[in-house]
């Protein structure tokens, strides 16, 4: 091969080229850093950013020291620079690549650990360097088949069966839209894994005319791939493919361009966008909402924006304050309940995550008790639909078990069972979500067909099955957790 003959003429040459080592020294860290989080980091902005601060920012900060140390008092420390600085960068921006963060204690073993090799081995300093670039090559190996697999996912999943888009509204409630986060369905709370008693918020929801709408859930496992599916209003079946749930870019679906969005626009919809958290801003998207609490300013180029939170209490007052002609559709993510733990390590067993889960459950309460009164408070003929995203995922260890094929309806449940619950003096749209929203695939269209007074669109309803990615226990692939009606299947997308 080329690249074992370049590498071999390579280590065999008496020169230095400290500006090439530095440049070597970070092109593993990036290679692996984008095959693993692509989704994530496909932004301009994060390209620059790697470019910058992973590339050329070590291959200059090389030739400087590397020259400096040239000087009189210097010089015999000179051979000791170039191969500490290959070791402690390629192994500091390895673990920058695993770890966002500083991480003190690792960044001290790895500065000792460099020092060690560079005091020992400098001799065989070509040899260090020519393995970082034949993983680097590797890397990139790895790398292409990945960004060709995103580039060319199909975008034929988003165009619509008939004219909704251009829908125009008769009525124009102002339209609220709560997602607390993996808030289990009341109906499921009361039996399976959970059997949690939530009666008082219940009572809560009923006292102030919502109506609970029980089995209702969700037709995908994870908040991205629901969201999705919900402003596209179109099932997207992960690309019927085992893309996990940052693949397809769906935070630009959902953040930047849809089809709900397009139409509260057209219809004269002011939109705001309002979340504790800046999940759906980690790759940068462009934001397509008239208002958000949350920009791409607020997010680090190396988180997954998890960690961000925010308050967005005082931006809803404003908001309701504002005196405006224009309708408003306010879409807002609270966190609580969220899911279990999502990987076993750091797991504490079913039962210790179940209470966990319950603990935040009662503080998801009180945040969305605190809301609602706020709005029914401003603004007593607004439609207010609460709708999670997913369920608990309670009776399992951790999320990623969910992954493994299982028949018990139980745990199906605790994956997909999700609140909907709708607060309107629109009778007929009350009507209209017992008879067709099963799950959040049809909110948007039963919601549209019902302000524009007209049926026709409910012609062209998406089917109502939940879909699981399977990993294990089964072959890979895609596969109906739940049909239709809401009975318990496992069945292979075809």
């Amino acid at each position: 091969m080329k690249i074992i003959t370049f590498i071999n003429t390579f280590i065999n040459s008496n020169k230095h080229y400290p500006f090439l080592y530095g440049l070597i020294a970070g092109l593993y860290p990036v290679f692996f850093y984008y095959s693993n989080n692509y989704a994530l980091v496909n932004s301009s902005k994060h390209f620059v950013f790697f470019i910058t601060t992973f590339l050329l920012l070590p291959a200059i900060s090389f030739k400087i020291i590397f020259a400096f140390f040239s000087i009189k008092y210097l010089k015999k420390w000179q051979k000791y620079v170039l191969p500490f600085l290959t070791v402690f960068t390629f192994l500091f921006l390895l673990k920058v690549s695993l770890y966002a963060g500083v991480q003190k204690k690792i960044s001290l073993a790895i500065f000792f650990i460099s020092i060690v090799i560079a005091y020992f081995f400098y001799k065989h300093l070509k040899k260090i360097v020519g393995f970082q670039l034949l993983l680097a090559t590797i890397g990139l190996i790895s790398l292409v088949p990945t960004v060709i697999k995103q580039l060319s996912f199909s975008e034929a999943w988003k165009k619509q069966p008939d004219d909704i888009a251009q829908v125009v509204f008769k009525k124009k409630p102002n339209i609220y839209l709560i997602q607390p986060d993996g808030y289990t369905n009341p109906s499921e709370l009361k039996k399976g894994y959970y059997k949690i008693d939530n009666h008082l918020f219940e009572n809560y929801l009923a006292e102030n005319k919502f109506e609970i709408y029980p089995d209702f859930r969700s037709n995908y496992y994870a908040t991205l791939p629901t969201n999705s599916s919900l402003f596209m209003m179109k099932h997207h079946y992960y690309n019927k493919g085992t893309n996990d749930e940052d693949g397809m870019d769906w935070r630009k679906v959902i953040i930047s361009n849809n089809t709900v969005l397009d139409i509260f626009k057209n219809n004269g919809y002011k939109t705001y966008f309002l979340s504790q958290g800046g999940y759906f801003f980690m790759n940068y998207p462009t934001l397509g909402y008239d208002y958000s609490n949350f920009s791409t300013k607020d997010i680090d180029l190396l988180t997954q924006g998890i960690d961000k939170r925010k308050d967005f209490f005082p931006d809803l007052i404003s908001i309701l304050k504002k005196e405006t002609t224009a309708p408003k559709f306010i879409f807002m993510r609270v966190y609580n309940p969220r899911h279990i733990r999502s990987v076993a390590r750091g797991a504490r067993g079913a039962q210790e995550e179940k209470k966990s889960w319950e603990e935040n459950l009662f503080k998801g309460n009180k945040e969305l008790q605190k809301i609602i009164d706020l709005i029914i408070t401003t603004d007593p003929q607004g439609i207010i639909i609460i709708m999670a995203d997913h369920g608990g995922y309670v009776g399992f260890d951790s999320t990623d078990q969910a992954h493994e094929k299982t028949q018990d309806r139980d745990k199906k449940a605790s994956i997909f069972s999700a609140i909907l619950a709708l607060k309107t003096t629109n009778d007929s749209l009350k009507t209209d979500f017992k008879t067709y929203v099963k799950t959040p695939v049809n909110l948007f269209r039963v919601l549209f067909a019902n302000l524009s007074e007209d049926n026709t669109y409910k012609n062209h309803l998406e089917n109502n099955k939940s879909y699981m990615i399977i990993y294990k226990n089964a072959p890979k692939g895609i596969y109906s957790y739940f049909d239709e009606e809401g009975n318990s299947i496992f069945e292979k997308l075809k």
